[in-house]
């Protein structure tokens, strides 16, 4: 038996979310009938990070074991039977059965992009936020967010999870070719606190003394508190970074 892992990409919008959901059309759906497809037996993935429906990803991965060798066009038949939205970037052997690509990811990045001018292109791509933004205020914010550990407030309710404990590596917006980002890196996140932590810096950074507001959304470990309501599409899992040799490339 050998761990294989599929290095993804895909258009968010195309799908109901990346996790199985019964015949819901998502990421790990599509990946499990491909693979099922191609090797001519049942299979499973498992993934890396899951996105909410609408939320993209540039680099995401997805484990499975097979006792079948993979030929060399096996890239090419997954991205064959594959739709639009979705692609196979890459295959690599797991350089032991025990690699896990979701417990032993070292950290992850995602990135939020805004835009404040119509722009049919956009559409799908970026939040649309015609409104002014206090720049100064969100660099404050986010500086904030790298100095705490304890997020209960961004982790939307009914979150299955143990800790709400995470190490943020970096937070800072900047302007980018006419658009406003916001990056964040971290060993882990929780059920929707990027988005989360979005759309409470803007919230704030509408009236006075956003600092002192976070800091007080932070320490009440109340999701009530924070604020959520931007849309997904706006969101993409950009890199997720593993110890080096734990990843063979399978084809180059």
């Amino acid at each position: 038996m050998t761990r294989y892992v599929l290095e993804v990409m895909y258009d968010g919008t195309c799908f109901h979310g990346s996790q199985v959901q019964g015949e819901t059309p998502t990421v790990q759906l599509l990946l499990n009938t491909m693979l099922s497809t191609l090797l001519r037996m049942p299979v499973l993935s498992y993934g890396a990070s899951r996105t909410d429906e609408g939320v993209h990803a540039l680099n995401n991965y997805y484990h499975f074991d097979t006792e079948l060798p993979l030929k060399s066009d096996f890239l090419y038949k997954c991205n064959a039977i594959l739709p639009q939205g979705i692609a196979v970037k890459q295959i690599y052997r797991a350089a032991d059965m025990e690699f896990n690509v979701r417990f032993h990811a070292m950290s992850r990045r995602y990135r939020y992009k805004i835009y404040s001018f119509k722009n049919p292109f956009m559409a799908e791509r970026a939040l649309y936020y015609p409104f002014p933004v206090d720049f100064s205020s969100l660099q404050q914010t986010a500086a904030i967010i790298q100095e705490h550990h304890q997020f209960e407030s961004f982790a939307k309710r009914n979150s299955q999870t143990k800790t709400f404990n995470c190490t943020i590596s970096e937070s800072y917006w900047e302007q980018r070719e006419g658009e406003l980002h916001y990056v964040v890196v971290a060993n882990r996140f929780l059920r929707g606190m990027v988005r989360g932590l979005v759309a409470t810096q803007l919230r704030l950074a509408k009236s006075g003394n956003a600092a002192n507001r976070l800091v007080e959304i932070l320490e009440a470990r109340d999701c009530t508190k924070a604020f959520f309501n931007v849309a997904g599409h706006g969101l993409y899992l950009e890199q997720i970074m593993y110890p080096e040799g734990r990843m063979i490339p399978l084809f180059t």
